[in-house]
């Protein structure tokens, strides 16, 4: 695998008969759960999300339409709790915000993509040591099945897990860099920034474009992202819902 210093330039919405159509990257989720993502997805009408031991994330079709958040909750039961991202405004107010946060969006435009020597590939073996890890860095949302979302690699000394990073969201020419993290004892080291290069170049070897999220808070983040080739796109919104209704006795 040769090492990549520019990035492939995915192709542009294309007209369509009522204008442009959207961008991938406007609706990412919702552009995987329907396209390459469509067999870890369970959907009702206007409404999808991942599976549940797969990924926490929830997609609407359009959240200015009323039947989307109608799917939704037929899709996630009442009295339940849901994740939508995006500029939101619920139909009404039987359903409950919990929480809600700035998410950033930042996409590959000059990033050097080179495998890593040390890196090594995970997969469902390794799931109890990348949870762990997780579990103490706390990156994002990392459940049992999400290492099948894409190529998860990690760095290892002595034999035991200190760093990692994978892919998640994957909308038609694009794969998002997820699950980010280093174990505590090891940052300062560049084993972050190492493996982002090493995931970037499996995903621009298959055509894609890497791209990222992450809170709107993190600005060391932010700030180390961008010194390494990647752009800010845009800046939205995330919430944690609770859906119409009383759940089940």
């Amino acid at each position: 695998m040769s090492t990549s210093v520019h990035p492939p330039q995915p192709s542009q919405p294309q007209p369509t008969a009522g204008g442009i159509a959207p961008h991938p990257l406007d609706n990412p989720a919702w552009a995987a759960l329907t396209g390459p993502h469509l067999r870890f997805a369970e959907r009702v009408g206007l409404a999808a999300r991942y599976r549940a031991d797969v990924s926490p994330i929830t997609a609407l079709a359009d959240p200015a339409d009323p039947r989307a958040w109608a799917d939704l909750a037929a899709l996630v039961g009442p009295g339940n709790l849901t994740s939508v991202g995006g500029e939101i405004t619920p139909p009404s107010a039987d359903w409950r915000i919990e929480e809600s946060g700035r998410l950033v969006q930042l996409v590959d435009t000059a990033l050097r993509a080179e495998p890593d020597p040390e890196a090594v590939r995970l997969g469902a073996a390794d799931v109890p040591e990348m949870l762990d890890l997780v579990a103490r860095t706390r990156p994002g949302p990392f459940l049992p099945r999400t290492v099948e979302l894409g190529g998860y690699l990690g760095i290892r000394q002595d034999g035991r897990l200190i760093a990692m990073a994978g892919e998640r969201v994957r909308p038609p020419g694009w794969t998002e860099i997820s699950a980010v993290c280093t174990d505590p004892e090891h940052r300062g080291r560049g084993l972050a920034t190492r493996l982002v290069r090493a995931v970037a170049a499996g995903i621009r070897e298959r055509g894609d474009t890497p791209f990222l999220h992450t809170a709107g808070t993190n600005t060391g983040a932010i700030r180390l992202y961008e010194s390494i080739g990647f752009t800010l796109r845009q800046t939205s919104s995330f919430h944690l819902l609770r859906t119409p209704g009383a759940p089940p006795a």
